[in-house]
């Protein structure tokens, strides 16, 4: 493997930045991860990491390779035209920022588009930013189609070594197998490693999951804060906000649509009311009630990838 501090180079401030807090506090920092371009059903760590970078004072830490770990033709970045020349040009980036949350307590955000390849490379490379920088926690956070109906609240797989930090959440299934991502895999290494690392996966109802569902990114951030400690209250209200707008159009949609619609999710609902009784009482005897197997979850994720693919929007 070549060299994977080639990968990346540190921005001499904000570097700094974080070594005057690090010196000052020996607890370490928490990094939030997520990268553009995996499944993330309902654009929920989309959502997470716009309403963060936008609402919060932030500077550069590091700054990865794009020209490297991006396929230009797999993902071609916007150029704009204006009468007789180039105007603009949007470079991908993939940063390390340093941010403070709404008590001025530091954290790190490494966001941008998933890197094509040398994922391996890439992974390691995290591993080192970690570090250096004496990260105590990483967190990565994300959506995925399920079937559930949006008139329930969402639900949450924690995954990583750290599940502990999300109590009262389980597991849906034992086993499956799902395509891969680079930001998946730098939890398995990190795990590896023996590095403490989350996941939160946010429950998207499945005939959303193509579309902005605020719903997840809102409780996602807020396992996010109840797991780390960090206060983002302006993240949440935005997202509480649009929450409630897009709610709204769901239930105008849904009133104008099909019977077949309406019907996929009533029956939602009862299997989600069902399970959720079953739990309640602490009994595993209930009417009998269909879950997805991993097999299906699987091909769901696949399914939902190949339509990303097809759309140009992976």
């Amino acid at each position: 493997m070549l060299d994977p501090q080639d990968l990346y180079a540190w921005e001499p401030s904000g570097l700094a930045e974080v070594d005057a807090i690090t010196s000052r506090d020996s607890a370490g920092l928490v990094l939030l991860y997520h990268f553009d371009g995996y499944i993330d059903a309902g654009e929920t760590g989309d959502q997470i990491v716009q309403r963060l970078l936008d609402g919060l004072p932030h500077q550069v830490v590091a700054r990865f390779d794009h020209d490297r770990l991006v396929d230009y033709r797999a993902r071609r970045p916007l150029l704009t035209f204006k009468r007789d020349r180039w105007t603009d040009y949007e470079t991908p980036a993939i940063e390390l920022h340093l941010l403070r949350d709404a008590t001025a307590a530091p954290f790190l955000l490494l966001s941008g588009p998933e890197p094509d390849v040398e994922w391996e490379r890439f992974a390691v490379a995290v591993r080192q930013l970690i570090e250096r920088l004496g990260v105590r926690l990483s967190v990565n956070f994300h959506g995925i189609p399920m079937g559930v109906p949006h008139t329930r609240p969402v639900g949450i797989t924690p995954h990583g070594n750290r599940t502990d930090l999300m109590p009262g959440h389980r597991g849906y299934f034992d086993e499956a197998q799902v395509p891969g991502s680079a930001e998946s895999l730098i939890e398995y290494r990190l795990a590896e490693a023996g590095l403490d690392v989350l996941g939160v996966a946010a429950h998207v109802p499945h005939y959303l999951a193509r579309s902005a569902y605020p719903d997840a990114a809102l409780t996602a951030l807020e396992a996010i804060t109840a797991a780390t400690g960090l206060v983002l209250p302006g993240a949440a209200h935005a997202l509480r906000n649009e929450a409630l707008k897009t709610q709204e159009e769901i239930e105008r949609q849904i009133s104008e649509g099909d019977e077949d619609l309406v019907a996929l999710v009533r029956g939602l609902e009862h299997q989600y009311d069902a399970v959720a009784g079953v739990e309640s009482r602490g009994s595993l005897v209930a009417e009998p009630v269909e879950l997805p197997s991993a097999d299906e979850l699987g091909a769901e994720f696949e399914r939902f990838l190949a339509e990303r693919e097809g759309d140009g929007t992976a």
